[in-house]
């Protein structure tokens, strides 16, 4: 069975527009939540959200495109630009080999609204002819293939907010298995709109910190009270090991074992015994051949809800046993928000930045553990050494995925 190792990778969110910027926020554990801006949220029981800020999408791309697109595929697309110019791949030369999975929660939420808007304001006469293709969530892959001329496979996975570790390793599946040799994948949300926003909110699923935006993102903390909305992509390129290999590519890192399952349970909470997400890490490292002992550091999913950080504590309490007491563990979502659909992609990569610069990001706003104490969580950014970790990612439906990622050795 083919290795699968990662070549490129891209990034836009609320603390960086770029790779390098990334890893200066994590250092510095950057928080990238403030009072919304986009829109005016004053009538709204959330008024906060991780934005992406200063964005033109104009600087990436041609202003007739940027017209056609949703903003989850315009930052999509950033992304994925980012990702293939890292990874120095000539694209037309494995056009027919090579897929896109480019995955969402949501889509093109912030257009059906705008249109919505349109179509009882102005009447259905003067709807954009573009807003069937701006709303579909597949559209983010679509335009990435169309740019590149990729003629490969080609989809668009949906499974909330665990969608884009599912495209990775749907992607590496895909490599492993010989139906293609290249994948661009990863995730894309554009969410920070008023309709999304009041309906987490009616849910009691978002913070209400709304006098002190930059403490409001705390997960494990014993205080938290929900999740802070976020937006922003995130793209990975895989390769077969022998391709890579072949056009003589620098390798970043490797897809090493990946698993997915479901809670069963209910349709937003997690099941309270953790036996899926618990399952879903235990399949993760069968499939890896690794044992507990060689994973260093769990990036979590840990969104900052009471519920479910608790468990997913309970299933690496589970899984790890004593070991765990001396695995890192963190969450990125204490920086920027939730990205939804593309929180499994982003944080994957920042996990691999983690790995590659030997640090773990610290928790700023965890000043009490609501949890056992033997848990390694930092406060600031440490000194690490991480040759593998697991990226978990978990979305409403039960939706459990896991990978696990690790350094390359050739």
């Amino acid at each position: 069975m083919r290795r699968v190792v990662v070549t490129g990778m891209g990034t836009i969110n609320p603390i960086a527009h770029d790779l390098e910027e990334f890893e200066k926020s994590l250092k510095e554990m950057k928080i990238g939540v403030n009072r919304i801006t986009s829109f005016d949220a004053e009538e709204l029981p959330v008024k906060i959200a991780a934005e992406v800020n200063e964005f033109n999408p104009e600087d990436y791309m041609d202003r007739k495109l940027t017209k056609r697109l949703d903003r989850y595929s315009q930052l999509a697309l950033v992304a994925a630009k980012q990702a293939i110019e890292m990874s120095g791949i000539d694209l037309n030369q494995y056009s027919e080999r090579t897929g896109v999975i480019m995955s969402s929660g949501m889509g093109g939420f912030i257009t059906l609204a705008e249109q919505n808007e349109v179509l009882r304001e102005r009447g259905p006469e003067r709807v954009s002819p573009f807003l069937i293709p701006m709303i579909l969530i597949n559209m983010a892959s679509g335009i990435i293939a169309m740019e590149y001329g990729i003629k490969g496979p080609n989809f668009a996975p949906v499974s909330a907010c665990a969608t884009s570790v599912h495209s990775i390793a749907l992607g590496a599946m895909l490599i492993r298995h010989g139906y293609a040799d290249i994948v661009i994948t990863g995730g894309s949300e554009a969410t920070i709109a008023p309709l999304p926003i009041a309906g987490f909110a009616s849910m009691r699923a978002l913070s209400t910190r709304n006098d002190d935006p930059k403490r409001a993102s705390r997960p494990f903390d014993k205080f938290r009270d929900g999740f802070v909305m976020g937006e922003g992509a995130g793209a990975i390129v895989l390769e077969a090991e022998d391709i890579a290999k072949a056009r003589e590519a620098k390798v970043i890192a490797e897809v090493k074992g990946f698993a997915m399952n479901d809670d069963a349970y209910h349709f937003s909470a997690p099941d309270p015994e953790a036996r899926g997400s618990t399952a879903v890490m235990k399949k993760a490292l069968e499939d890896s051949g690794l044992s507990v002992q060689e994973i260093d550091f769990v990036s979590c999913h840990a969104t900052s809800t009471p519920a479910g950080d608790e468990v997913e504590l309970k299933a690496i309490d589970n899984v790890f046993d004593s070991r765990v007491k001396s695995i890192h563990i963190n969450s990125m979502k204490a920086l920027m928000g939730h990205l939804l659909g593309a929180a499994g992609v982003v944080e994957t990569i920042g996990a691999i930045i983690q790995m590659n610069s030997g640090f773990v990001h610290g928790m700023p706003n965890l000043e009490e553990l609501d949890g056992p104490d033997y848990f390694n969580i930092p406060r600031r950014t440490v000194n690490a050494e991480i040759k593998n970790f697991i990226k978990n990612s978990f979305g409403f439906g039960g939706h459990n995925a896991s990978i696990i990622v690790g350094r390359y050795n050739g």
